[in-house]
């Protein structure tokens, strides 16, 4: 069923687990992973905005525990008065200007809902309790490990008004966008249930394959994860036109080694189909508005080339399409899928395409837990999108010059988030977030910072080494900050748990600086300051007045070693002696008289998140 699993057996535990090439250590000890098989039918009326499902489920327990208790996720009734999304909304104070108060002022014909009629395990009748967006489940048969159950269950739902991600009528028009729609199995993990109530953070899956049978209005093209069946009944750009259609039409379509399933659906939908030479499909679903229509017919040429450099440097897209589907509020990922709203210049569409795209990678195959991993999520994303974008303006496909420090202005954002004094550490739970603000700086700018200033400590060929061999090593399977570190430990030879410790589990700020410059004979003597308190490796660059120039690197001693690294691609960075990450000052000597020296800079390359960058250069430069 996923090819990214690796069954073996354990001698030590007597329990099946995924054997992950290239991990050794503890890493490789009894890795486990559920595993969940979906068959599904869903019905929906588009005059009532009402639909009626039923899905049978196969679950393997690949845990070494016994599970008396499952747990659904019924994402539909968070828009409801009243609900813990309503709530949260109306007490935080930030709220997302999407939400607001507007779930508090739903009507009965406009909220969302998910109310099941049967459920049974195993042919047996099942009790359960609903608790707002959490179905709970008794189970009348404990699974025991390396043994499966069948759910047979039966539900209705109602499709809210859109507000967050899914729902109907969107701003531009879209009738239905089907995310979180059906009643979905929490995942089990090494840490247990991950039931959390939905209060419209993202999201956790267990890997599987989805069998989804979609029957609606004929008039309505649907777009979906996934391959269409039966492409020659359905017409639409699919395949040719039938020669007729009935007043209904019944979707078809399989969604294999993923953990969740999208669909979209509007009478006024073009699809427009893009074949990429190495065979991947690219499928376009948009109402074509006079102002809108050019930038959608050109992005999937755009969206091509950006996959060249996606596959480079990130690892190989592994699905056999992608679709980018007008719809939602934004832009939110799904496997081989996103929803986005069109109603974009050409440069905004391309960005949100490449951002959601880069999901694929950082979410959709690297599948993340995000309630505590969101910064990988985003930040991760964050980061593949920049340096996709810098690509794309080199191919002259997006406007604008390319950035000499591309990353400058998240470093910015991570600052102006210090300042404002709310920061808090990427370890907090996502719905536990005091300020929105601070969780979408945390997930979307401070995870961002943490990749491109990880390249700093480690040097860039280590650091794009590490990415790939990340991906590879963990793909359909849930990665944490532990693997990845474990991952780039290994790609650069170098003791990396303290930048993860001072990273994620701390909000302690980097600030170095060049504290007094003197004359030593034909040497030059310099000490370095610490003002900060994260301890942290550093560049510092000798500009001579004869236009040359010599970066070294300074590691810190519980590093282990030092990065190997170019200079923008010229010389090599020399490494000094290490810098004890108890001291504040460190002195080193640089074969320079002081007349000789232009300048000195820490950092040159603009990697480090220093918090005050005035005292990074000398001789200081006054305004």
């Amino acid at each position: 069923m996923n090819p990214g699993r690796f069954p073996a057996f354990c001698l030590f535990c007597g329990l099946l687990f995924a054997y992950i090439p290239g991990l050794k250590g503890k890493s490789n000890i009894c890795y486990w992973q559920q595993a969940i098989q979906y068959k599904m039918e869903v019905t929906l009326d588009v005059n009532t905005n009402k639909y009626s499902g039923k899905q049978s489920i196969k679950y393997k327990n690949n845990s070494p525990d016994v599970l008396d208790k499952v747990y659904f996720h019924l994402y539909m009734n968070t828009f409801q008065p009243g609900s813990v999304m309503d709530i949260k909304s109306r007490t935080v104070p930030d709220p997302d200007p999407r939400i607001g108060e507007r779930i508090n002022h739903l009507s009965p014909d406009e909220i969302g809902y998910e109310q099941i009629r049967k459920l049974t395990q195993d042919g047996v009748n099942l009790s359960y309790e609903v608790a707002g967006t959490i179905l709970e489940v008794t189970l009348a048969k404990p699974i025991k490990p390396g043994h499966s159950a069948r759910f047979e269950m039966e539900y209705n739902g109602q499709v809210p008004l859109q507000i967050r991600r899914n729902g109907r009528d969107n701003k531009e028009g879209i009738r239905y966008s089907m995310a979180q729609w059906y009643p979905k199995m929490c995942e089990y993990d090494r840490n247990g249930w991950n039931a959390n109530p939905y209060i419209a953070r993202e999201f956790y899956g267990v890997w599987g394959d989805f069998d989804v049978k979609i029957t609606l209005d004929s008039r309505y093209v649907v777009a979906a994860s996934g391959i269409l069946q039966n492409a020659k009944d359905i017409g639409y750009n699919y395949a040719p036109e039938p020669k007729s259609k009935s007043n209904q039409l019944t979707w078809h379509f399989k969604a294999d080694n993923v953990h969740d399933f999208v669909w979209a659906a509007d009478p006024g939908y073009t699809h427009d189909v893009h074949t990429c030479k190495d065979g991947l499909v690219l499928n376009t679903f948009y109402k074509p508005l006079p102002d809108y229509v050019d930038s959608w017919k050109a992005l999937p040429g755009i969206m091509e080339e950006a996959l060249k450099y996606m596959n480079a440097n990130f690892g190989q897209y592994p699905y056999p399409t992608y679709s980018y589907i007008q719809g939602g509020d934004g832009g939110m990922e799904y496997p081989m899928a996103t929803l986005i709203t069109g109603h974009r210049s050409l440069n905004s569409l391309v960005g949100v395409s490449v951002h959601e795209m880069m999901h694929s990678w950082y979410q959709m195959v690297l599948g993340f837990n995000e309630s505590l991993y969101y910064w990988m999520d985003e930040g991760f994303t964050s980061y593949a999108t920049t340096r996709v974008m810098e690509y794309l303006k080199t191919k002259g496909l997006v406007p604008g010059e390319l950035e000499e420090f591309p990353f400058d202005e998240s470093n910015d954002g991570y600052k102006n988030l210090v300042l404002q004094h709310i920061e808090e550490p990427l370890s907090t739970h996502a719905d536990h977030f005091e300020y929105n603000s601070a969780y979408n700086v945390g997930a979307y700018t401070k995870g961002q910072v943490f990749l491109n200033q990880l390249e700093y400590v480690i040097g860039k060929p280590s650091f794009d080494k590490g990415l790939l061999d990340f991906f590879n090593t963990w793909k359909f399977k849930h990665p944490d900050v532990h693997d990845f570190i474990s991952v780039m430990e290994k790609a650069s030879g170098l003791e990396l748990d303290w930048y993860k410790e001072y990273m994620v589990y701390s909000i302690k700020t980097i600030d170095y600086a060049i504290d007094t410059v003197y004359s030593d004979n034909d040497q030059t003597s310099i000490l370095l300051g610490r003002i900060g308190m994260m301890p942290m490796p550093v560049d510092l660059t000798v500009d001579l007045k004869d236009g040359s120039s010599v970066t070294y690197t300074i590691p810190l001693d519980i590093m282990r070693g030092a990065k190997k690294e170019n200079t923008n691609g010229k010389a090599q960075v020399e490494v000094l002696s290490d810098w004890d990450w108890v001291n504040p000052y460190h002195i080193i000597e640089v074969p320079f008289p002081i007349e000789n020296i232009e300048s000195l800079t820490i950092d040159k390359s603009m990697r480090m998140a220093d918090m005050n960058r005035e005292n990074n250069e000398w001789p200081v430069h006054k305004e």
